[in-house]
């Protein structure tokens, strides 16, 4: 029986990608460690007896800050390259504090280092654990979240100094 199962999934997933480039494996066991750990996260928050917050507009903005720039830390910032390393190799630099990665290996490593390279995909994440933590540790969820949030804004304030003068400049 699973042999033929075993069988079956590798002419898919040939039939999927013919060079095998994707780490599949590796996705899947990500695909069940995400779940795995959202049903965590509920059961410590069932067994802590903690309500459920609503969120308003506000904890949403909060929470968009932070993980917005939670998920550039995690991805491209620089200090944060030795957590990259086994996954990663440099290329250069993509943008001011920004690192250009090319993903390496294979399997579950590859998976990895795609998830933890961009900044899209470690958002989901990073979205969850903040959830969580809304729940867990409201207060210091909040308190985090309000300084990655102001530290978001600080980064788009930057880089819209740096527009202005580079259009004084060329007056």
């Amino acid at each position: 029986m699973v042999k033929p199962v075993a069988t079956a999934a590798r002419a898919e997933r040939a039939a999927y990608e013919p060079d095998g480039e994707q780490p599949i494996a590796g996705y899947l066991a990500a695909v069940g460690v995400y779940p795995t750990g959202v049903a965590a996260l509920a059961a410590a928050a069932r067994a802590k007896g903690r309500p459920l917050p609503a969120p308003g507009p506000w904890d949403v903005t909060l929470t968009a800050g932070a993980v917005h720039r939670l998920a550039r830390l995690v991805a491209k910032d620089p200090v944060t390259s030795p957590l990259r390393l086994p996954f990663t190799h440099v290329r250069g630099q993509s943008r001011p504090a920004e690192l250009d990665e090319e993903v390496r290996g294979s399997g579950l490593r590859r998976a990895v280092g795609e998830l933890i390279t961009c900044p899209f995909c470690t958002g989901l994440w990073l979205a969850t654990g903040f959830t969580a933590g809304q729940v867990l540790a409201p207060g210091a969820t909040r308190l985090v979240g309000s300084g990655l949030s102001a530290l978001t804004a600080a980064d788009f304030l930057h880089f819209a100094r740096v527009g202005m003068q580079r259009l004084s400049e060329q007056d």
